[in-house]
């Protein structure tokens, strides 16, 4: 059978894939310890499932606007508003099957053949996939430690050619964790809108910040940048609604017409029920939310501490996010032979960095329990020791 080209040009999730190997493991009997899935351990929030049920029990079971419930989209423009400065209209808000989709939708609605997207490194693997489904040409920018995985103006501008259409930002990051400052965001800004180009800020992990780091929407700085931002975000982090499948995208009204006709003609309305579990998550008390978050804080201190105590290894302290993105570089290993290796002699699953950009690197998540956490570091330091 002869595919289409573009499938033999999109290299398969490698986070799916080795989550599914550990979970495969598991289902075997075998104790893995697995850093590998970007996904909170916590079960979904009770008042936001009651208002899934009670949906459901007053038949809100029909088809419904492409776009989204038109209540759910007020509460998004009324959240992006108190929450990030941001002045939408329902109107200029999309609702998504996840934040991943919010993405692919602006991709495939903002970029032709041939137009290029600059996106900095460690990025998400998922951001260069979706470039080349449309199309489009990824211009990687490497970062690295010194700068906290962070892209520097002068790397933006340098960047920028005439068919370049698209900035990619992610703060707080995943893989790495970092937020960029006030002052970052706002030295970017200045760059995008002098090359008159779009960005699209995705700000799934706003809610998980530490240490008074602040996270600030880059659409907020001022009109001519407000002009060129999208914003992609959802509820799977913060609320962990991983599998409800619920994001968003807010933006000019034409990006989003545009991206409601494509949706329209591929998934049709994000599942109708789900949206008012969602409502209830943005309007409901927060509180949620922040214990969540302290419990992700104590958990990253744990993991940063034992990582950091293992000779070989170096990690930088992150931001935001429930992610840790050591060097390996002194074991000698690249990143998928490190995590096969670990994954196979010491049952501990983690993501090689190579997914990400990143080869000396790879990803742990700390979004499980703490007793986890302490045994997967035990063996993680055994497999490390045994290989310098």
């Amino acid at each position: 059978m002869k595919l289409a080209a573009r499938v033999s040009q999109v290299t398969p999730s490698l986070t799916l894939a080795i989550a599914a190997k550990a979970k495969a493991l598991k289902a075997e009997g075998i104790d893995v310890c697995s850093f590998s899935a970007g996904e909170p351990d916590f079960d979904t929030p009770v008042h936001i499932k009651a208002a899934a049920a009670k949906a459901l029990d007053e038949g809100k079971t029909k088809y419904g606007a492409a776009a989204g419930e038109p209540k759910l989209r007020e509460a998004i423009a009324r959240k992006l508003k108190t929450d990030n400065g941001l002045d939408y209209k329902s109107e200029n808000v999309i609702v998504t099957n996840g934040g991943k989709h919010s993405l692919y939708n602006l991709i495939v609605a903002l970029i032709d053949p041939g137009d290029e997207v600059i996106i900095p490194a460690p990025y998400w693997l998922s951001y260069p996939e979706m470039v080349t489904l449309a199309g489009g040409v990824s211009v990687i920018v490497r970062t690295d430690a010194t700068t906290g995985y962070k892209i520097t103006p002068e790397q933006l501008r340098k960047a920028i050619t005439p068919k370049t259409k698209l900035f990619v930002l992610n703060s707080p990051s995943n893989p790495t964790g970092m937020v960029y400052t006030p002052d970052e965001i706002k030295a970017l800004a200045e760059v995008i809108v002098d090359a008159d180009i779009f960005a699209v800020s995705d700000e799934i992990y706003e809610k998980i910040l530490y240490d008074g780091a602040e996270h600030i929407s880059i659409g907020s700085l001022g009109k001519e940048i407000f002009q060129r931002t999208l914003i992609s975000n959802g509820f799977a982090k913060a609320y962990s609604m991983t599998g409800w499948r619920l994001g968003y995208l807010a933006g000019p009204v034409e990006i989003i017409k545009a991206t409601s006709s494509i949706q329209g003609h591929s998934t049709s309305n994000v599942c109708t029920f789900a949206q008012y579990g969602a409502i209830a998550a943005l309007e409901s008390p927060q509180d949620c939310v922040e214990e969540m978050r302290q419990a992700f804080a104590k958990r990253r201190q744990v993991m940063l501490d034992r990582l950091n105590a293992i000779p070989g290894l170096s990690t930088a302290k992150p931001d935001g996010a429930f992610y840790l993105f050591p060097d390996i570089s002194k074991t000698g290993l690249k990143s998928l032979e490190f995590c096969d290796a670990l994954l196979e002699e010491h049952q501990v699953a983690v993501i090689p960095g190579i997914a990400f950009g990143a080869d000396d690197n790879i990803r742990l998540s700390y979004a499980t329990d703490l007793a986890t956490i302490e045994k997967g570091m035990d063996r993680l330091e055994k497999f490390v020791k045994s290989r310098i």
